[in-house]
């Protein structure tokens, strides 16, 4: 359907895109702190960006709790791109390292390895 659409061919790698995924999921796993600062980050920089739009202070204060669940939301969602972009490095360095067939396999490995960790390192936050 999409080389309908254009004059050119697109090739889509289906392992290329799943190695990127896991790899992506390892590192939002093994670096959930970072991802946690950074949509602290982007909902503060949101609230400020939408703060300057509203010239009332009524109105502004009346549709606050709206907008403050709404920026978080994409904040959540921005929060990913960082992880996707370093996963696609992380994913190129294995396949040029260990070759394609390996992305995958790796990739799941990391997934299982920063799972264990996340699942250790919040049962470990919650008994302090």
């Amino acid at each position: 359907m999409l080389q309908d659409l254009l004059p050119f061919s697109i090739a889509i790698n289906p392992g290329a895109i799943a190695s990127v995924g896991l790899w992506s999921l390892a590192l939002y796993l093994s670096f959930s702190s970072v991802g946690d600062w950074l949509i602290e980050q982007l909902v503060q920089w949101f609230n400020g960006a939408e703060r300057s739009l509203y010239t009332s202070q009524a109105e502004y204060d009346r549709t606050q709790a709206a907008r403050n669940a709404q920026n978080t939301f994409y904040a959540s969602l921005f929060s990913v791109v960082p992880f996707v972009a370093v996963g696609a490095l992380v994913n190129h360095w294995v396949e040029v390292g260990l070759g394609y067939n390996w992305a995958i396999s790796v990739g799941i490995l990391a997934c299982m390895g920063a799972g264990v960790y996340e699942l250790g390192r919040r049962m470990g936050q919650g008994d302090d």
